[in-house]
């Protein structure tokens, strides 16, 4: 089983990591071109291009000077201890157990508008770039335009015949991804609450949920459809009756 998540914009780079163990992302040349690309563009011109704060502008600028290869555990940090939102609060990746590092380093991959796709131990410098930033680069008008042919050869590579290819991502992110050219069918969870007598995907809770997904396939060595479907982390259970488009399982709570 293969899964696919979201990065996050806050990082943190300060907390202790429970392991010595790190790899590099397969696509640092491509990465330095983009951030060659950043690394011209003025605090001004970053504010207006990711329509962020002046302040953040100031941070990412001196983010894109500062970025250097060769990427060491000095200068850089493992994605999965890196990214600090909802999705990767849901994982709570502190408290895996080292042993279960391989598994999880073999199955999860993290699409990345700078780094194309990494693994949890892969070693990245802080950033920000989303996917959907209309960032030119070279002929390449958009950043999926830049990544898309390269992220999904670089999935089918790792896919098995037959291996489920589980899709936690946003929209914005899993769009990097050519779904026509993967060699497999992606299974796509749904995360629904009831708000009153409404049933509504409510984002905060869908992304926590999504990185609870990604732990419970760990805890628990899912392998199947049907292994998938025991997930019931936080209250979620499947609903058969809310499962109605191929290729979706929807879990209510």
């Amino acid at each position: 089983m293969k899964i696919v998540v979201s990065p996050a914009k806050s990082l943190d780079f300060e907390t202790s990591i429970p392991t010595n163990q790190y790899t590099v992302p397969a696509f640092l040349t491509e990465a330095e071109k983009l951030n060659a690309t950043l690394k011209k563009k003025s605090p001004k011109k970053l504010s207006d291009l990711m329509s962020i704060s002046d302040k953040l502008a100031q941070l990412n600028w001196q983010r894109n000077q500062d970025f250097q290869l060769p990427f060491t555990v000095e200068n850089a940090r493992q994605a999965v201890y890196a990214f600090n939102g909802d999705v990767y609060n849901g994982l709570d990746a502190y408290t895996i157990p080292e042993e279960k590092l391989e598994k999880l380093q073999d199955q999860l991959r993290i699409l990345s508008g700078l780094y194309g796709v990494l693994k949890p131990l892969d070693l990245m410098q802080p950033y920000r770039l989303e996917m959907g930033t209309k960032l030119k680069v070279g002929r390449k008008n958009n950043l999926y335009e830049y990544w898309k042919k390269t992220v999904t050869q670089k999935l089918n590579e790792e896919l098995e015949d037959n291996e489920l290819f589980v899709n936690l991502a946003s929209n914005e992110y899993f769009s990097a991804v050519d779904v026509k050219a993967l060699k497999v069918p992606v299974i796509t969870p749904q995360f629904k609450d009831w708000k009153g007598d409404k049933l509504k995907m409510i984002s905060f809770f869908a992304k926590k949920a999504r990185g609870m997904m990604v732990r419970y396939i760990i805890d628990t060595g899912a392998e199947t459809i049907d292994d998938l479907k025991g997930f019931n982390y936080e209250g979620y259970g499947f609903s058969e009756e809310y499962t109605t488009k191929p290729g979706e399982l929807v879990f209510v709570r």
